[in-house]
C-alpha cells in the first residue's frame, strides 16, 4: 500500500473501499441520472470521508495544469467569440465555394477540424452549428449530413494538438509532453484520418446535396463583414491567441507550463477588453465571460482527479498494470495496439475523460517494467488517438456530439442514436485501423 493511502473507515481495507467507490462512480456517470460534476465531487468527498485519502493527499491528486489550461482557453474563447470572427469564417468559407452544397460541407468540416485543434470541441461546435443551420435553411438542403460531418471533424481535429481535446491536455500534463510533441506525433496522421473520413461522407451524400441557383444566390448575398461586431476586439483576440500559442510552442524549453501561458493570455485579453470600461461595465463584462467558462466540466475534473488518485494510492492501479504486463508478456507493440483499440471502443460508449484519468496512472506504472518514461511514449500516443477518435463511434461518445444533437433537435432535425452509430462506428473503426498502422510502423516496427 502507498504512503498516502490511509486506514479506511471501520478498519475496512482501503483498496476495497476505493475500488467500490470508483466502480460506483463510473456506474453513476453511465446512468446519467445525476449530473456528472455532482457524482465526481461526491466520489472525491467520500474518498476523504472514508479515510482512503486525507485532504492534503486529495489536493496533491488534482492536476492543476490541466485545470488552468482549460479555464484559460475557455476565457480566451469567451472573449474572442464576442467579436463575431467565427461566424465570419463560416460565411466566408460558404461563399468561397460559390455556395455549392458539397463544397460547403467540405469547407465547414475543414474549419471545424481546424478550430477544434486550437479550441475545445464543444466551443467549436457551439460557434459553427448555428451558422450551418442558417446556411442549410437558405439552401433548402438537409442539415444532417453537415452536422454529422462537423461532429466527426471536431473530434478528429481535437486529436491533433495538446489543447484540442481534454484527454490530450491530461496526457500532456501527466507525461510531460509538450505542444510540439503533439504536433509532431499526432498531427500528420490526423490529416490522413480527416481525409479518410470525408471521402465516404462525400460518396454517400453527394446526390442529396443539391440546391437551386436561387438558393445559392441568397447565400452569396450574405455579408460576412456584418458578422464582425467588434473589429478592435478581433485584433486584440488574435494578437493574444498568437502569443498564447507561441507560449505553448516555446514554453517547454523555458519551463513555462501550458496552464501559465493560457491563464496569462486570458488575463491579458480580459485587461484589454475591460480597460476602456467604467467599474460597473467591467464587472458586468467579467461576470459574463466567467459565466461562459464550463464550470461543470472543471468541477467534474476536480472530483475525478481525487477519485482516481484514491484508487491509485491504494495500489489497485499498480496491480492492474502488473496484470497487463503479465498478459502481454511486456510486449510494447501488443500493449500499444491494445490500448489504442480498447480506448477507442470504450470511449465510444463512456465519457473519455474518466477513462483517460484512470489510464494515465496505469500507463505511468508500466514504465519501470518497459524501460522507463521514454520507452512508453507509444502508449501515450495510442491512448490519445484511441480516446479522442473513439468519440465518433456513438452519439454519446463525446460532449460535442451531444451539443450538436441539442441544436439539431431544436431546429426540428433530430439526430437519432442508432442511425448515427450505424455510420459513425464503422468510420471510427476505419480511423483507428489507420492509426494502428501508423503507430506500429512509426514507433514499434
Amino acid at each position: 500500500m502507498h504512503a498516502e493511502a490511509h486506514a479506511a473507515l471501520f478498519g475496512l481495507d482501503p483498496m476495497w473501499v476505493a475500488g467500490t467507490l470508483f466502480v460506483g462512480t463510473y456506474a453513476a456517470i453511465m446512468t446519467e441520472r445525476l449530473n456528472r460534476a455532482i457524482i465526481a465531487l461526491l466520489a472525491a468527498g467520500l474518498m476523504i470521508l472514508t479515510g482512503v485519502l486525507d485532504q492534503d493527499a486529495a489536493i496533491r491528486g488534482i492536476d492543476f495544469n490541466t485545470l488552468g489550461l482549460l479555464i484559460g482557453m475557455m476565457i480566451i474563447v469567451a472573449v474572442t467569440r464576442q467579436s463575431g470572427v467565427f461566424q465570419y469564417v463560416a460565411i466566408w468559407s460558404a461563399k468561397k465555394v460559390e455556395a455549392k452544397p458539397v463544397g460547403i460541407m467540405i469547407m465547414l468540416s475543414v474549419f471545424t477540424a481546424l478550430f477544434s485543434a486550437f479550441l475545445d470541441n464543444v466551443t467549436t461546435v457551439l460557434l459553427i452549428v448555428p451558422v450551418t443551420l442558417l446556411i442549410t435553411e437558405e439552401l433548402k438542403v438537409k442539415p444532417y449530413p453537415y452536422l454529422f460531418a462537423e461532429i466527426l471533424s471536431s473530434n478528429i481535429g481535437g486529436t491533433a494538438t495538446l489543447i484540442g481535446d481534454p484527454p490530450n491536455i491530461m496526457i500532456g500534463s501527466a507525461a510531460g509532453l509538450s505542444f510540439n510533441d503533439f504536433l509532431i506525433n499526432l498531427t500528420p496522421i490526423i490529416l490522413v484520418v480527416f481525409v479518410a473520413n470525408l471521402l465516404p461522407l462525400y460518396l454517400i451524400w453527394r446526390k442529396d446535396l443539391v440546391t437551386t441557383d436561387e438558393a445559392r444566390a441568397r447565400v452569396m448575398q450574405f455579408n460576412e463583414r456584418d458578422a464582425i461586431t467588434d473589429p478592435l476586439l478581433l485584433k486584440q483576440s488574435m494578437g493574444v491567441l498568437a502569443l498564447v500559442i507561441f507560449g505553448f510552442i516555446a514554453g517547454h524549453s523555458y519551463h513555462i507550463a501550458p496552464a501559465t501561458a493560457a491563464l496569462s493570455g486570458a488575463a491579458l485579453l480580459l485587461m484589454l477588453h475591460c480597460w476602456p470600461k467604467d467599474a460597473e461595465e467591467q464587472s458586468k463584462a467579467v461576470t459574463h465571460v466567467f459565466s461562459e467558462v464550463e464550470w461543470i466540466t472543471i468541477f467534474f475534473f476536480i472530483g475525478l482527479f481525487v477519485a482516481v488518485y484514491g484508487v491509485e494510492q491504494t495500489g489497485i492501479i499498480g496491480l492492474a498494470a502488473n496484470k497487463m504486463v503479465e498478459l502481454t508478456q511486456g510486449n510494447l507493440a501488443v500493449l500499444s495496439i491494445t490500448i489504442l483499440w480498447g480506448s477507442a471502443i470504450f470511449s465510444a460508449f463512456v465519457d473519455n475523460i474518466p477513462f483517460v484519468a484512470t489510464m494515465i496512472p496505469l500507463i505511468k506504472s508500466l514504465a519501470p517494467a518497459l524501460g522507463g518514461p521514454e520507452a512508453i511514449k507509444p502508449l501515450w500516443w495510442s491512448l490519445a488517438l484511441g480516446a479522442c477518435l473513439g468519440g465518433n463511434g456513438t452519439l454519446i461518445g463525446a460532449s460535442a456530439n451531444l451539443v450538436v444533437a441539442g441544436f439539431a433537435e431544436r431546429a426540428g432535425q433530430p439526430i437519432r442514436f442508432v442511425p448515427f452509430m450505424l455510420m459513425g462506428f464503422p468510420l471510427m473503426l476505419l480511423s483507428v485501423a489507420i492509426c494502428s498502422v501508423y503507430v506500429y510502423f512509426r514507433y514499434l516496427a
